[in-house]
C-alpha cells in the first residue's frame, strides 16, 4: 500500500469536512436572517469569522494530524520511505558483490 497516497486520501477527507462545515455555516447564517435573528451584514461576518478560524487552525490540525499517522505507522512496524531506499540500496550492493563472485568462478 502506498502510504503517501493513504495519508493523501486522509488529509483529504479532512478538507472535503471542512467543505461541508463551511456549506453548512453558510446555510445556518442564512436560515438566521430569514428568522430575523441575524441581519445580512452580521450573517456574512459570523460566516467569515468561522471560515478564518476554520483556515488558520487546519494548518495546526493537519500537522498533528500527520505526526499522529506518522506515531501510528511506527507503532505498527511500517518502515519510513528513507529506510525502504536504505535497503534498496543494501540489496543492489549485495546483488553486484554476488555476480562479482560469480564472475571470478568462471
Amino acid at each position: 500500500m502506498d502510504n503517501n497516497n493513504w495519508l493523501n486520501q486522509l488529509l483529504m477527507l479532512g478538507v472535503g469536512t471542512t467543505s461541508i462545515a463551511a456549506e453548512r455555516f453558510k446555510a445556518v447564517s442564512e436560515e438566521w436572517v430569514r428568522e430575523g435573528k441575524l441581519n445580512p451584514e452580521q450573517a456574512a461576518g459570523f460566516v467569515n469569522d468561522l471560515m478564518k478560524q476554520m483556515q488558520t487552525n487546519q494548518g495546526d490540525v493537519e500537522a498533528q494530524f500527520q505526526r499522529q499517522i506518522r506515531n501510528i505507522m511506527q507503532d505498527m512496524g511500517v518502515a519510513r520511505q528513507s529506510e525502504v531506499d536504505e535497503l534498496r540500496g543494501r540489496i543492489d550492493r549485495l546483488e553486484r558483490q554476488i555476480r562479482e563472485l560469480e564472475n571470478k568462478r568462471w
